[in-house]
């Protein structure tokens, strides 16, 4: 009675099921694509899933492998190279048998990062993990601080940040990208003591001339705290979102609005 269309530009929300943006698709006979929905389908998945510019770079960070697994699987079946950084990092240094001191680690995907490595392999992807670490005797920013190769992790320290010799490692493996796909920051970045990564990163990103596209949550504030953001292609306004775009190829939200007005349709208009 409101309406003769229904508009959905919430691609933040278009992997949600809601009343908001799914059900009400099933009372309106046109439903389309906002403009900032058809930009988000532009970069994820003709820049990145569909026809990626080569050599194809997607670095992960943040705390959680878990969270990523799914999208670490489905990016080995596109990327050149595959760069581990943040806390998932240890997770991977642990299952491949290096010591992590108390460094955050999720046991219980020591095995699946473990088949992540060999499936690297298998599929020749360049899978890169820090060369050296920055590491704290405590989770404050003013805390003892040094630089340590992934063997020398004690006991008492964790992880805080990526070190010298894997920020120009990472950076040598950038260089000359034609895409990259950024999502989580590679150390506490919220600290300054371990923000270096992740700013040297984030350089080494927008100065290779690429196609580039943050992938939403805290890469955004991590790209937007370097003064660099102006300079990134594509910054996603949905993390959740844009992660289980690159891993289904698919939202449900974009699906009920394909359903009756393709997408190409509805940029046009």
């Amino acid at each position: 009675r409101l309406g003769d269309v229904y508009v959905n530009d919430a691609f933040g929300a278009a992997h949600r099921s809601h009343a908001s943006t799914l059900g009400v698709t099933e009372l309106f006979e046109k439903c389309a694509a906002g403009y900032l929905m058809m930009k988000e389908i532009e970069f994820l998945h003709d820049a990145l899933l569909e026809d990626p510019k080569r050599p194809f770079v997607a670095i992960l960070g943040g705390a959680k492998v878990s969270d990523k697994m799914r999208v670490v699987r489905k990016l080995l079946e596109k990327v050149d190279t595959l760069i581990i950084g943040g806390g998932m990092a240890y997770t991977f240094l642990k299952s491949m048998g290096g010591g992590i001191g108390d460094s955050i680690c999720e046991d219980d995907q020591l095995e699946t990062a473990r088949a992540a490595v060999a499936a690297a392999k298998e599929k020749g992807v360049d899978f890169l993990l820090p060369d050296d670490y920055v590491v704290s005797d405590k989770f404050e920013n003013d805390a003892n601080n040094k630089v340590v190769d992934p063997d020398g992790i004690e006991d008492g320290w964790m992880g805080m940040d990526i070190g010298p010799k894997s920020i120009e490692k990472f950076g040598r493996a950038l260089e000359g990208a034609g895409t990259v796909f950024w999502n989580g920051p590679l150390g506490v970045f919220e600290m300054s003591n371990f923000a270096r990564g992740t700013e040297a990163i984030a350089r080494s990103v927008t100065g290779c001339g690429a196609v580039t596209v943050i992938g939403g949550g805290d890469s955004v504030s991590a790209i937007r705290q370097s003064g660099l953001a102006d300079r990134i292609s594509h910054i996603s306004t949905g993390g959740g979102a844009s992660m289980k775009y690159l891993e289904k190829g698919e939202l449900v939200c974009i699906n009920a609005l394909t359903d009756k007005s393709r997408l190409s349709t509805a940029s046009k208009e």
